[in-house]
């Protein structure tokens, strides 16, 4: 047990000097990502036409521009650029079999990968994170009880976990298909919309909403912004963080199934 807790402590130990080794490339790159908060907020003003009274299933501007941040925020946690196609990758040209010949697990490897990257990308983005939720503090209604707040805390390492699994299930098709680029771009376009990044999942009315709300999904970005919000009751936030941890729980295993059986038809070639 403790040989384990040493590998996975040298491993995200170098994952983040890895990290920092292009430290101003990092930092330059997080930092441009917050260029399209600009544009989506005056994006909302233009649909409101400037009337922070009118309202639009639900939300009015100010709500708009709250819930906006608050889901940046979640898909600064549940978002993993690059780990699904980087599995299929590995898979393709045969650079996989490192793990399968080292006594090294690949999922956990690329579990502290992604903890580093995270860890690093906090560091360099809190910042600005600040600065912008403090120049649009108008548009907040102010601080929810403890409560709300620890769910949110909750849901944000939560939402981690299942984007990262996620992502792993969609890079392990690649044992079955040679090609998964396609899969992958219609995941990405899929998931911002079913996550809640685009517009909140109450604009696409109660059927289908209802239907939304069923998937994992929106635990990557809409679940977050509508604790902060003040959309779930007390009882309701511990339903929601309950059928949150089971889909961790599904997806782990499903993740962990599918390597087993893809591992066990794969066949090496190049790298």
């Amino acid at each position: 047990m403790f040989a384990d807790l040493r590998v996975h402590w040298v491993i995200l130990r170098t994952c983040i000097e890895e990290r920092l080794v292009y430290r101003a490339d990092f930092a330059f790159s997080t930092l441009v990502r917050f260029l399209p908060i600009v544009t989506q907020i005056f994006l909302w003003r233009a649909i409101y036409a400037g009337d922070s009274s009118r309202l639009m299933n639900g939300y009015s501007y100010g709500d708009m521009v709250a819930y906006y941040l608050i889901a940046m925020v979640g898909r600064a946690f549940s978002s993993m650029p690059g780990l699904a196609s980087g599995i299929a990758r590995d898979v393709r040209d045969g650079t996989i079999k490192k793990y399968l010949t080292q006594p090294i697990d690949m999922l956990g490897y690329l579990f502290w990968h992604r903890v580093a990257h995270k860890l690093v990308y906090y560091i360099v983005a809190t910042a600005p994170f600040a600065l912008v939720f403090w120049l649009c503090r108008e548009y907040f209604p102010g601080w929810p009880d403890g409560w709300t707040i620890a769910a949110f805390l909750v849901s944000l390492i939560l939402s981690f976990l299942v984007g990262f699994l996620i992502e792993c299930l969609i890079g392990l098709i690649a044992f079955w298909f040679l090609e998964v680029s396609s899969l992958i771009f219609i995941f990405m376009m899929l998931n911002y919309f079913l996550s809640g990044h685009m517009i909140p999942l109450d604009f696409f009315g109660p059927t289908v909403s209802g239907v939304m709300r069923w998937l994992p999904f929106q635990y990557l970005a809409y679940f977050p912004a509508a604790v902060m919000l003040g959309k779930y009751t007390h009882a309701e936030l511990a339903r929601e963080l309950a059928i949150q941890f089971a889909w961790i729980v599904i997806l782990f295993a499903l993740c962990r199934l599918a390597f087993a059986r893809g591992v066990r038809r794969y066949s090496a070639f190049g790298g």
